[in-house]
């Protein structure tokens, strides 16, 4: 061992030699040979950096804050308190699995008279409507546009009941869901039901003083089933669902008009006849080729649906469905440039609208910009002379929203 002393010697008496002289340190070490210098020394002479985190360190932030550098995970346990509006999870596993934090997506909507005389329009939100017990605890949420003609009450059946049947559908298959065997089912269920009674309709109905069964009214129906990792889509008419996808829009559903080639073909197979009225129509009368009621009319009009299975990615920004009040005037591409506008906040401020008349839902709208989003919707088709009932469901489906 060696011990070295580190002295100052002055070149010059000058004053400021002197002050610089008395104000050094004479500092002594211990220095063995062959030998670093010791942790705790070597930790004084490190100077503390106050700064962002490198990604390095974020990234090993729970690996070094283990004892031994090693972290054995055996067991996970997740119990989220979320609102009325959002899955609670319970996770418990012996081996590490991938979890999906189930939200119910923030929504809104409007629904509005328009120029017709009569509402005919019905709007359905049912968030968590249905689980599933599985590997994760899945909540579903059903969202439905019914458009009426003829009168309301066929709408208003399929706004009360038909995510009721779709539940009990999806609960009879005990593995795994057969989604288009299940929209199926729900959408022969709820033609047979408006059929086979007239105990849904309102008293005040004007269809009342027609045939006790009301053969001539029916509704179309778009619904969607959202899950954390997909999108069910079944359209029965000329209402609409639209997924926007990375700012580009992407049809869910392709609406059932009478002259499109393969519906036509079904109608003439069936014996009936598509006659142009102004617009293509079955019999002359009816401007869709499918809907829920309107018994007179089968078996040329159906009620069989068209489903459609989407998975979800990072690129969703949203859903929308709406009834041929919008669809007429408004172009998918549009529709979706609009609703992204408002979901980014660039959107006009709108003022607060009145709920909507005939849904119950209204008041639950869970987010501002969705529901900003469906009114300036509904006041452009309105402003390009839309003479119909106009409905439209917007659904966020951005994941860190």
């Amino acid at each position: 061992m060696a011990e070295i002393c580190c002295e100052s010697k002055s070149l010059s008496s000058s004053p400021s030699r002197v002050a610089r002289r008395k104000r050094m340190e004479i500092r002594r070490f211990k220095f063995v040979s062959g030998m670093p210098l010791t942790p705790q020394e070597n930790a004084k002479r490190q100077k503390k950096v106050l700064g962002p985190i490198s990604p390095r360190e974020c990234d090993n932030a729970v690996d070094n804050s283990s004892n031994n550098g090693v972290i054995e995970v055996s067991r996970l346990s997740l119990d989220l308190n979320l609102s009325s509006n959002e899955a609670s999870l319970e996770k418990s596993s012996e081996v590490n699995t991938v979890v999906v934090v189930d939200r119910c997506p923030k929504f809104g909507m409007t629904s509005v008279c328009g120029r017709r005389r009569d509402m005919e329009d019905a709007v359905a939100i049912h968030p968590s409507f249905c689980k599933r017990d599985g590997q994760i605890l899945s909540r579903m949420h059903f969202f439905g546009v019914y458009d009426g003609h003829g009168c309301s009450h066929v709408a208003m059946s399929c706004r009360s009941r038909l995510h009721e049947l779709v539940k009990e559908e999806i609960e009879t298959d005990e593995v795994s869901v057969d989604w288009r065997l299940a929209m199926a089912r729900s959408f022969k269920r709820i033609d047979d039901e408006v059929l086979g009674s007239s105990d849904g309709v309102d008293a005040n109905c004007r269809c009342e003083l027609q045939a006790p069964k009301c053969d001539t009214v029916g509704s179309t129906a778009v619904v969607s089933v959202v899950t954390p990792d997909k999108i069910v889509v079944a359209n029965c008419g000329d209402s609409r669902a639209v997924l926007c996808r990375g700012g580009r829009a992407v049809p869910l559903s392709i609406d059932h008009k009478p002259d499109r080639p393969d519906e036509l073909q079904r109608v003439q197979a069936a014996g009936g006849r598509v006659i142009d009225w102004d617009i293509p129509r079955v019999l002359g009368v009816l401007a869709m080729s499918r809907a829920i009621g309107d018994g007179y009319l089968k078996p040329y009009v159906i009620s069989e649906p068209e489903v459609t299975i989407t998975g979800r990615t990072p690129e969703d920004d949203c859903m929308i469905l709406a009834s041929d009040g919008l669809w007429d005037k408004v172009s998918n591409e549009t529709a979706c440039g609009i609703v992204r506008m408002c979901l980014t906040g660039q959107g006009p401020v709108l003022s607060p609208s009145s709920p909507s008349e005939n849904d119950d839902n209204a008041g639950d709208s869970s987010d501002k910009a969705c529901s900003d989003a469906a009114l300036l919707l509904t006041k452009l088709a309105m402003a390009r002379n839309s003479g119909d009932n106009v409905s439209v469901v917007v659904v966020d489906l951005r994941r860190d929203s």
